[in-house]
């Protein structure tokens, strides 16, 4: 698909709806003559209420520090136009390009298959993270709360949980990590890409801004909230030039662990990202395509385990030599001690009933 310079939705990443893997249609927009409007409108986001049946997923993955992971919503309002979880909406038969970032998910009774779970005689506590996929503290959580109703449960069982998210919405949530924190039962992970605001509204178009997630840091840490910089997802000759500047900010602003993770462009991310990078960086599209081939033996994404997320090659030596001199040099723990899983206890069969101890 050709685009121009300029092309694309206010307030949206994606620029269309790629087809999705699984459809076995394939649709083309044709004028017919009775619009009158030229151009196409960005569309409007839509929730819908998702009856789960499981809640918690589990991964073998060695590239990954936890092996449960909890998605509140399906889909992300966010529109970052890298996100890894764009493929996923082709499950639902769904595109992952504006779908993904427009029509959401809720899952409604999260808390509720959450308790189930932990209630399980054979649950076996590991840490559980939340925001892996999607992030749990997207926009339409001011409405639906259900992120809340997580921490509430894995509280009252005093169940380790760990947390990725770019969004301040997290600090509405203080009193709860904070309790939390004091147990070593939580580590929060902000996201950070870039200082650059007008290359942050093209590339996460509703994320709160790179000084707003800077003070979220902030806040969180003077709460005694353990926050690790997740410089995430580095892009070559886009965003890497950062990576020292954003770790310097993120240990002023009293994160105590750093991490990074190279760009990833699964399935249909692969045409997303491209269509993205003609539209507002045609100049640095084959610039940034060929180095992420280098990183990737010459394709644009390595699958296999301990390559996906840090590629191979001079490129991602050099990045991770700098991330190492840059993480020391502010006093940055790049190892991220683990949670405590003895404290956990099962919830009450009666959700009403207190515990006497």
């Amino acid at each position: 698909m050709q685009f121009l310079p300029g092309a694309g939705f206010k307030g949206r990443a994606a620029a269309h709806n790629p087809k999705p893997r699984y459809d076995a249609l394939n649709r083309e927009p044709v004028h017919d003559g009775w619009d009158d409007q030229d151009s196409p409108r960005a569309p409007n986001t839509q929730v819908f209420l998702d009856n789960a049946r499981t809640l918690v997923s589990r991964n073998r993955s060695p590239d990954l520090p936890f092996k449960q992971s909890i998605n509140a919503y399906r889909g992300c309002e966010h529109g970052c136009i890298y996100c890894y979880a764009r493929p996923t909406h082709a499950y639902l038969g769904l595109s992952p390009g504006l779908d993904f970032e427009s029509r959401l998910f809720a899952k409604v009774d999260a808390a509720k298959l959450l308790r189930q779970e932990l209630g399980r005689r054979a649950y076996v506590c590991s840490t559980i993270a939340l925001g892996a996929n999607t992030d749990s503290y997207q926009p339409i959580e001011r409405e639906y709360g259900i992120t809340r109703q997580l921490l509430e449960v894995l509280w009252e069982c005093r169940h380790p949980v760990s947390i990725t998210t770019k969004s301040a919405l997290i600090e509405r949530d203080r009193d709860l990590l904070a309790e939390m924190a004091e147990r070593g039962l939580v580590q929060v992970m902000i996201s950070l890409t870039t200082l650059d605001i007008d290359l942050m509204r093209r590339m996460e178009p509703r994320a709160a801004s790179p000084e707003r997630r800077l003070r979220t840091i902030l806040n969180l840490s003077q709460t005694g909230i353990p926050v690790t910089a997740m410089i995430a997802p580095l892009i070559p000759f886009l965003t890497d030039d950062a990576l020292e500047t954003l770790l310097a900010r993120s240990a002023q602003a009293g994160a105590k662990y750093a991490d990074y993770i190279l760009l990833r462009l699964p399935l249909e991310l692969k045409e997303l990202f491209a269509d993205w990078l003609e539209i507002h960086y045609p100049m640095k599209k084959n610039r940034v395509l060929g180095v992420l081939k280098e990183l990737h033996g010459g394709r644009l994404y390595e699958p296999k385990f301990g390559l996906r997320q840090s590629g191979q090659g001079v490129f991602a030596d050099l990045i991770r030599q700098r991330f190492r001199v840059a993480a020391k040099k502010r006093g940055l723990n790049a190892e991220i001690p683990p949670l405590d899983t003895r404290q956990f206890r099962p919830p009450a069969k009666d959700s009403r009933q207190l515990s006497l101890f």
